[in-house]
């Protein structure tokens, strides 16, 4: 196991690396000037006072240069400062990444909660009448775009039914743990709907082949009672591929908090991230973005993890 676990942290080197070298060319293809944007319009600077703060910035070395000093200092512990706070990268990402792992746990856990019950249930009742229901459900569920829904859910049951707080006002859950689940609800079931949908699909199918499996048959025919069968055959090795469904999808997550923490004024990575990308905060851009992905390859090795526990088959390294 630890073996292994070497292996998927140092092969993970090369995907962050690439990473940080696309969201550095990336960003940079932005037409304007970081200044320029960070002071706005009503703001007019001499080209002496322009170049001062570019070079206070670090803005007027060549792009390779640029890119190795970021990286040097990343490696150790710097990941330079904000353009449009001043304040360190490290600590602004801090500061917001607790609301979007919250909006993402609560996302995956809505996808969960509804996905993998109504797959199973349909694997079980195939081409009746409910499992036609489920199957168009879950093509809706991942047809409607997240902003779409965020604004529909907005209107229908925050403006007109007034079931739940408006957005705006964010609560930390350590000061009121009910109203900032009240105040997540909307953006998770935002979230978590696609990939609701997603999951319910995949657990069908994945449930469907095991149903068909010899080893559940022989179970059966022991005369093992269905639930017994469902509970020790065929949901712990159908959730297999499931699993591996959610590690992937957890990019899907943390990439669609960008659009539904803005829609919704959750003050997390994403919105920050958009606000950063606006402003050419180069160096914020870099940072969320990094971090981001040092979160999705953490997932993926937890899912791998995970294979060995449901399926005893799958040795690790």
């Amino acid at each position: 196991m630890g073996r292994y676990l070497a292996q998927r942290l140092a092969g993970a080197i090369p995907t962050l690396l690439g990473v940080a070298v696309l969201t550095f060319a990336f960003i940079r293809l932005i037409p304007g000037d970081a200044i320029a944007a960070r002071l706005g319009t009503s703001t007019a600077l001499d080209p002496e006072q322009l170049a001062s703060l570019r070079s206070y910035f670090g803005l007027d070395q060549p792009l390779p240069v640029q890119f190795w000093t970021w990286l040097t200092s990343l490696l150790h512990g710097d990941a330079g400062y904000s353009i449009r706070t001043g304040r360190p990268v490290l600590v602004e990402i801090a500061q917001r990444l607790p609301a979007t792992l919250e909006l993402t746990v609560a996302a995956a856990v809505i996808a969960i909660a509804v996905g993998v019950p109504l797959g199973l249930v349909s694997a079980l009742r195939p081409r009746s009448r409910l499992d036609v229901i489920v199957r168009i459900g879950g093509l809706v569920a991942l047809s409607l775009p997240s902003f779409w829904l965020g604004t529909l859910i907005i209107v229908l049951f925050s403006l007109y039914l007034r079931w739940l707080p408006n957005t705006g006002g964010y609560v930390e859950f350590a000061q009121d743990p009910l109203a900032n689940l009240g105040l997540l609800l909307f953006p998770a079931i935002t979230l978590g709907l696609a990939l609701a949908g997603a999951t319910m699909r995949m657990t069908r199918s994945a449930m469907l082949d095991v149903l068909g499996a010899d080893y559940v048959r022989t179970a059966t025919a022991k005369g093992l009672a269905p639930s017994v069968v469902v509970r020790r055959h065929v949901l712990k090795n159908g959730l297999i591929v499931v699993v591996t469904l959610l590690g992937i999808q957890v990019g899907q997550l943390l990439g669609g908090t960008v659009v539904v923490e803005e829609i919704f004024s959750v003050p997390g990575v994403g919105r920050m991230l958009l606000a950063a990308i606006v402003q050419r905060d180069y160096a914020l851009v870099q940072g969320a973005v990094l971090g981001i992905a040092v979160l999705f390859v953490g997932v993926n090795i937890v899912v791998d993890l995970l294979y060995g526990y449901l399926d005893p088959r799958i040795r690790l390294g």
